[in-house]
């Protein structure tokens, strides 16, 4: 078994006060008049498995309820794989605690002590619990389920889930193969206008800040004969005039000449004016060699002219900067690299579409093969179960339909086609009507695929509703042979099912302290001939007669 329920703890949900509850391992019946509350443990159980919270069920005058429960496994790797993905711790000793509360304004829920989300518990629902009930059988209904559980029976649904990996990747290829056509004429429009846009600042080979080098030069250009006439005007004044800086200083080195021969002390004044002397010189050469490269050629402005309209134009189409010119073209350079590899990888898509499709062709073939063997094993062993369930002339076939191109699985769909009456036509199972036909039949299959089944507990909410007679013992003794291989609850208004039960619960109303509340109890042997005996219509001794022959030998947990 996967994982099987070994406790359940339901803390003021509805009638339910405060109630522990540990089933065997086997088949559990659980019974009660009608409106003792049976329903909340489905109710309890379906909160575990993520469904929605309804606040109203909150018993009166409590804060919040709560649902907890522990399973056990012997093998956690399934469990611990989804816990692993969430975020969750894994199964300690193979064990899985899942609590979920919820008060009028907010609900919480965790797993192995670790908060997680509803998702979670849906999630590890799949994998913990199968529940039916009258109005759960609708997923038979479904040819993709049905599909399934052929595909469970025949032992391939690992391939059957690697040829829906493959059909999913045919798919998007054959999407980003449409999606590339349609956009070929838009992708070549761009391609030819970013390769024009980066080749032009390509061959313009800027450099950062070079602008501002330009402009100083356009500058000097524009005002080469009025730098000229200063440049002139600051070397006479340095050197060349007669009343130049130079020969003023000359006329003071002679003062300090005299200066120095009356007191030595004034040496450095000397000094100082040789330094002067010294740096004047130097400027007006530098000034003259300044001058000297003022170009005055209407060639050379031109020049930098056009320079200077090169980086201007790609500034007004590019950016505010040469900054932003440069960043521009890496963006727009990577941008056409991606769209050139869109185009290569329009050319190489049709060869991987083509292997795509043959891989899956393969597989689906192998699947349609397989599928034919398998269909026609699990059709007679549920038309076997049907026998002994009460259907002597019933015919129970599967059906493969072709469908076009792939689908999601294979190139067919599974059919179940149930004929309940001799001599009435076969009709699939989805247009069967009666409620009691269809839980038999969903009782034969759940017998014919328990070895395959991944879910370890099952739980039947009255499936044995509009049932009875001798009909009534045969799905009591099939629930009894299911429990040797799952953990089976069924909640059951018939006798002959409760007493096929390897434990017997019993579900009853109770005033307590002036409030009423809901009790699950285990019955002992005498206390579940008076139920049977109770279940069949009253405590005579007829009643406690048949009880004990429907109940043969004491049933032990």
């Amino acid at each position: 078994m996967s994982a099987t329920l070994a406790s359940i703890r339901i803390k003021n949900f509805a009638l339910v006060e405060d109630l522990t509850w540990s089933p065997c391992r086997g088949f559990n019946a659980i019974s009660g008049e009608t409106g003792a509350g049976k329903s909340i443990l489905i109710g309890a159980l379906k909160l575990l498995l993520g469904e929605r919270a309804d606040r109203s069920l909150i018993r009166a005058g409590a804060d919040q309820c709560a649902v907890e429960a522990l399973f056990e496994t012997a093998d956690p790797r399934p469990l611990d794989l989804v816990l692993e993905n969430h975020g969750a711790e894994s199964c300690e000793d193979g064990k899985l605690i899942v609590k979920r509360s919820f008060s009028a304004s907010a609900g919480r829920q965790f797993v192995n002590g670790s908060p997680c989300n509803i998702a979670l518990l849906k999630e590890l629902g799949d994998l913990l619990v199968d529940l039916h009930g009258p109005h759960d059988h609708q997923s038979l209904f479904s040819r993709d389920e049905q599909t399934r559980l052929l595909d469970d029976y025949a032992g391939i649904s690992e391939t059957a889930e690697n040829y829906r990996s493959l059909r999913s990747r045919w798919l998007s290829l054959r999407k980003e193969k449409e999606t590339l056509s349609t956009q070929s004429q838009a992708v070549a429009r761009e391609i030819e206008l970013l390769r024009h846009q980066t080749e032009e600042i390509a061959a313009a080979e800027l450099r950062d800040g070079e602008d501002e080098e330009w402009n100083n030069a356009h500058r000097a250009a524009s005002n080469a004969k009025r730098i000229r006439e200063i440049c002139s005007s600051a070397t006479g004044l340095l050197s060349e005039d007669e009343s130049s800086l130079s020969s003023r200083l000359g006329d003071l080195g002679k003062l300090l000449k005299e200066l120095l021969r009356l007191d030595e002390r004034t040496a450095p004044f000397e000094s100082a004016q040789i330094e002067i002397i010294e740096q004047i010189a130097d400027l007006s050469r530098d000034i003259e060699s300044y001058a000297d490269k003022i170009d005055t050629d209407p060639e050379k402005l031109a020049e930098i002219e056009a320079r200077l309209d090169t980086i201007g134009n790609l500034k007004r189409k590019y950016g505010n900067s040469i900054r932003e010119v440069l960043d521009f073209s890496q963006t727009a350079h990577a941008r056409l690299k991606e769209l050139e590899n869109m185009e290569e990888r329009g050319g190489s898509l049709d060869s991987e579409i083509l292997a795509a499709e043959k891989s899956m062709r393969s597989l689906a073939e192998n699947l349609s093969q397989t599928r034919a063997k398998a269909s026609k094993k699990l059709a007679a062993a549920v038309a076997a179960q049907l026998l002994e369930l009460g259907f002597r002339q019933a015919e129970f076939s599967i059906k493969l339909d072709s469908v076009p191109d792939f689908g999601p699985h294979g190139t067919e769909l599974a059919e179940f086609v149930f004929a309940p009456n001799p001599g009435e036509p076969s009709h699939p199972l989805r247009q069967i009507a009666s409620s009691g036909e269809i839980s038999r039949v969903m009782l034969a299959l759940k017998c014919a695929l328990a070895a395959q089944d991944r879910v370890a507990l099952l739980v039947f909410d009255e499936i044995d509703a509009n049932v009875g007679g001798e009909t009534a013992t045969k799905v009591g003794a099939k629930m009894r042979e299911l429990g040797t291989l799952r953990q089976v609850l069924c909640i059951t208004h018939l006798p002959q099912v409760a007493a096929s039960a390897s434990a017997h619960f019993l579900v009853e109303k109770k005033v307590k302290e002036g409030r009423t509340v809901s009790l699950l109890t285990p019955l002992t042997a005498e206390e579940r001939e008076n139920e049977i005996a109770r279940m069949l219509g009253g405590k005579s001794a007829s009643a406690h007669q048949h009880a004990k022959a429907l109940l043969g030998e004491p049933q032990t947990r």
